[in-house]
């Protein structure tokens, strides 16, 4: 009995004294702790999304998570009012070149019908209506038919109307087929838009 009281047998009683003791409780609260842990709710598929790649998913990083969704919006947004900004510029910019093309028609049309006698012309054209007014009027026409308008135009304008009167009579009662009357009413036309030169000498 001496031997069984010795410190060793007592610290090794006690040891499986409190392991008795300890496995015992465990075996009592262990039903509870199952339960407890299979109640508790899993993660979700967000949180294992938000776990995915990174060790920590923080209030910070979902606002700026959200603050850059919001930015990506505002950039498609801006993007359209570029998009219809520059398809309005492109609509307004081939509405100037039609407009342009318009106006260069009209001003080549207007050139057409104008006809301005340079100063350093001046003297041959006198020189020739001089020459034509010398001729008759059926003489004229046949030579009027072998150059172009603007030429006859800057002739008859230096000549007395008296003179180009009897001339347009003649072109007016051809019958040669040439059309003379026609050509004479453009004739008187372009006369009327005649534009001296600039030396201060009428025509």
């Amino acid at each position: 009995m001496t031997k069984i009281a010795t410190p060793l047998t007592v610290s090794i009683l006690g040891l499986v004294a409190g392991l008795a003791i300890g496995l015992g409780w465990f075996w009592v609260r262990a039903d509870k702790m199952v339960a407890l842990a299979l109640a508790r709710p899993r993660p979700s598929a967000m949180a294992k999304e938000r776990t995915k790649g990174w060790d920590f998913w923080t209030v910070e990083i979902d606002s700026l998570a959200s603050e850059l969704k919001d930015g990506k919006v505002r950039l498609k947004r801006q993007e359209d009012d570029l998009d219809l900004r520059a398809a309005r510029i492109t609509s307004d910019r081939q509405e100037l070149e039609k407009l342009r093309a318009q106006l260069n028609a009209m001003h080549q049309e207007i050139t057409d019908k104008v006809v301005e006698i340079q100063a350093d012309e001046a003297k041959n054209l006198r020189m020739l209506a001089q020459t034509y007014t010398n001729l008759t009027p059926h003489a004229a026409v046949a030579i009027i038919r072998e150059l172009d308008d603007t030429t006859v135009v800057k002739i008859l304008s230096l000549m007395k109307p008296d003179v180009v009167g009897p001339i347009f009579e003649d072109m007016a009662q051809s019958a040669s087929g040439t059309n003379d009357a026609h050509r004479a009413a453009v004739l008187s036309e372009k006369l009327r838009l005649v534009k001296a030169a600039r030396s201060g000498q009428t025509p």
